[in-house]
């Protein structure tokens, strides 16, 4: 794992030693005297996370946390505050400044490099997700901001084997989230992979059950593997805590909890979910967008190109048939040459309804381009496609066309071409071609009709 970490402190000893610490692990490392060095090479220069001192003159570390997290373009990096503070209160207050985790001096050094790399390796996810999303504007850095601090609560599972634990954690999380608690980590499991949960607590008091196994579980499921896991554990425990992040666990927390940092903790993860969520929903509406058609919101040329050769590889490896259909609304220039675009529009969105409408669940409806349209049947014989091709003639023609630019009604046809993947090998172009063939005969024979191409 290669990444780029700031290290902050006023003392030389100090970042030499963390220098060389880090060197050894092969992470690339820069260095900041004060404060304002620090904010300024964070704007200026991409880094993966800060090592960051509290006691330093002009501007303490607690300001510069929050300055960072202030800005939407240093929010997303990862802070460890390293600092020979050692008092809750300091613990919290850093966490509520946006610290990802406060670690007292002297520091241990194999727990300080697991929390480094695991916090690394969050940044990565956090990072493709944001660059996908930017890249295809569908959100700005201000919105990314905003959805960093919701005002919902969370949903959180606390998973605890003792009754007094479980209402202590409870009750203090109340404030900022919704919390259900379960005792068995099998059941647990379950409910975590069935429910929606922004994150999950494994408090490390079984008897006879190893709570990291639940963990590895928890990552290993597709429903849960993205929800953050915090691991409340013995203080001193260093083996236990180092094992967990390097199974994925998020943060940990030890015994005894002081209730404010298991708050800023928790609410430091549950932001963090909810941006991420945020940021593979664009991603998906994303995907949406690129493969489908903004008129009618049928599939649009693209992904028929893409999604075609699978299917007809798909007909050709199992010996099954596969049939495609293209139509063409007949006279659509004039309809947009008397009443508009606008009424063309409405024609296109109307016709790709009655293409939805009457095609099986099975085929693939798309917007080839124009007034074009192809609809890919699999497992369809040719004589099953010119069913379903004539049936959808008729759901044309049978009804007009609702046009209320014009305040008319319009009445419109179609014709349709028809084409059958051949046993002895085809392709995707050659298929398209003969139904395109098809089709032009439909035109020329009068519109309004199916023609099947030559087998």
């Amino acid at each position: 794992m290669t990444a780029r970490i700031l290290v902050v402190d006023d003392v030389p000893a100090n970042v030499k030693l963390l220098e060389a610490r880090l060197v050894a692990e092969y992470f690339d490392v820069l260095t900041a005297g004060d404060g304002h060095a620090a904010l300024a090479t964070c704007e200026k220069t991409p880094v993966d996370l800060v090592l960051l001192d509290i006691m330093m003159p002009g501007m303490d570390g607690f300001e510069v946390c929050e300055r960072l997290k202030a800005n939407s373009r240093t929010a997303h990096i990862p802070v460890v505050m390293i600092t020979a503070l050692d008092q809750p209160s300091d613990r919290v207050r850093g966490l509520k400044a946006g610290a990802d985790d406060f670690l007292t001096k002297p520091v241990n050094d194999l727990q300080l490099m697991s929390r480094v790399k695991s916090l690394v390796r969050l940044k990565n996810v956090s990072d493709e997700l944001r660059l996908r999303a930017q890249t295809a504007q569908t959100i700005g850095l201000q919105e990314l901001a905003r959805v960093d601090r919701p005002d919902e609560p969370g949903s959180v599972l606390l998973v605890d084997g003792r009754a007094s634990s479980q209402e202590r954690l409870t009750r203090a999380l109340k404030p900022i989230a919704d919390v259900a608690v379960i005792s068995e980590p099998q059941a647990a499991l379950f409910e975590a992979a069935e429910s929606s949960f922004d994150l999950i607590i494994v408090n490390a008091n079984f008897d006879d059950y190893d709570p990291l196994r639940l963990c590895s579980q928890l990552r290993s499921l597709e429903r849960t593997r993205f929800i953050p896991i915090l691991l409340v554990t013995e203080q001193g425990n260093d083996e236990r805590i180092v094992r967990a992040l390097e199974l994925g666990v998020t943060d940990y927390i030890t015994r005894p909890v002081d209730p404010n940092e298991l708050v800023a903790r928790s609410l430091t993860q549950i932001r963090r979910k909810h941006c991420n969520d945020r940021l593979r929903a664009s991603v998906q509406q994303t995907i949406e967008l690129a493969v489908t058609d903004d008129l009618t919101g049928l599939h649009n040329r693209r992904y028929l190109e893409n999604h075609l050769k699978l299917l007809i590889d798909r007909a050709t490896t199992r010996g099954r048939p596969l049939s495609i259909c293209i139509t063409d609304i007949d006279r659509f220039k004039r309809v947009n040459d008397t009443y508009g675009h606008d009424a063309g529009d409405d024609v296109l969105r109307e016709f790709a309804n009655r293409v939805r409408a009457t095609v099986r669940g099975a085929d693939l409806a798309c917007r080839f381009g124009g007034e074009e349209f192809v609809v890919v049947m699999p497992d369809t014989t040719p004589e099953m496609a010119a069913i379903v091709a004539e049936r959808l003639r008729l759901a044309v023609e049978s009804r007009g066309f609702d046009i209320p630019q014009a305040a008319t009604v319009l009445n419109v046809t179609a014709s349709l071409g028809i084409a059958t993947l051949r046993p002895d090998g085809d392709t995707a172009e050659a298929l398209l071609k003969r139904a395109d063939m098809a089709l032009y005969q439909a035109k020329n024979g009068g519109r309004n009709r199916v023609v099947a191409a030559a087998a």
